[in-house]
């Protein structure tokens, strides 16, 4: 199978064990979009044992609370869609009222444009999400 998730990082990474990754993505509109892959190719959450996906939940959660606690954002969605990537892996994403899709998802339809300077600002935002994921996860898989 030729998977996107199997060949590459997906982003830059911000932290990784033997079973998964965070990964911040560049995602022009959305800095501080990050990506939490599990490491082996395995397509459906359900196929991972509950232990598994406990974990694997519990660093998404951690990736949240790291993102509001360096971004601050008006909420934080949670998806795990995998339609084109058929590989487990959840996205975070950061929302801000004055995003370009909210209150849709990233997804539908552009609602309105963003200023550079706005996106530049939320840019230098997520260079410290490495950190704020890190300082997370240990108590988060504890």
């Amino acid at each position: 199978m030729d998977c996107v998730f199997c060949r590459e990082e997906g982003g830059v990474v911000l932290w990784q064990d033997d079973a998964m990754r965070v990964v911040l993505v560049d995602e022009h509109d959305y800095p501080g979009l990050c990506r939490v892959i599990w490491n082996a190719h395995i397509a459906e959450f359900s196929d991972l044992p509950a232990a598994e996906r406990d974990r694997l939940m519990r660093t998404v959660y951690a990736v949240e609370r790291a993102q509001r606690s360096v971004m601050q954002p008006v909420k934080v969605n949670l998806a795990s869609l995998g339609n084109q990537v058929p590989h487990v892996h959840w996205h975070v994403i950061p929302r801000f009222s004055n995003d370009p899709h909210f209150p849709q998802p990233i997804w539908a339809p552009r609602q309105r444009s963003v200023s550079e300077a706005l996106l530049s600002a939320r840019r230098a935002q997520a260079t410290l999400l490495g950190e704020a994921v890190r300082r997370e996860i240990p108590g988060a898989l504890a």
